[in-house]
């Protein structure tokens, strides 16, 4: 254990997010994601589990190391529903909350059709799976800086 460190932040997942660059994407996917064959195509090749957990609740633990990237309109980015791209089900809806809480203000997310958001999934840093059963539980992060103060 570390101090106040959230505990699902495991060794990989940490290291992942440490390496990653201002401007990669982390995606973040419920457990119907084909998370295995798309995390073979990313940067890292690797796919970081987080079995036992919903979104909502692995967001509140990553966003609480991750920075967001405030320099694009849409740092964090939905799956579409198939046939009804402004309908956002309640696990978009408490992504949602948990990336306001984490920023403390709103921050919109932008939507993206699915199988283009497989294709930009591809060219992401890594691949975080969890179990959340809910369908369109599946994000892009894209991670910002952390600037020194002068």
């Amino acid at each position: 254990m570390l101090k106040n460190l959230d505990p699902l932040l495991n060794a990989d997942l940490l290291q992942v997010l440490r390496a990653m660059g201002h401007g990669d994407d982390l995606v973040l996917a419920d457990a119907n994601f084909p998370a295995d064959s798309i995390a073979r195509a990313t940067v890292t090749g690797k796919l970081i589990r987080l079995d036992g957990v919903d979104v909502p609740r692995a967001a509140e633990a990553i966003l609480s190391v991750l920075p967001l990237d405030g320099f694009v309109d849409y740092p964090v980015r939905r799956m579409e529903v198939v046939g009804r791209p402004d309908y956002r089900p309640p696990v978009q809806e408490q992504m949602q909350q948990a990336i306001d809480r984490a920023e403390g203000a709103a921050c919109p997310m932008g939507s993206i059709e699915r199988f283009a958001f497989y294709e930009e999934a591809k060219k992401a840093y890594a691949v975080v799976a969890t179990s959340e059963q809910r369908g369109y539980g599946c994000f892009l992060l894209k991670k910002g800086v952390i600037l020194a103060a002068d």
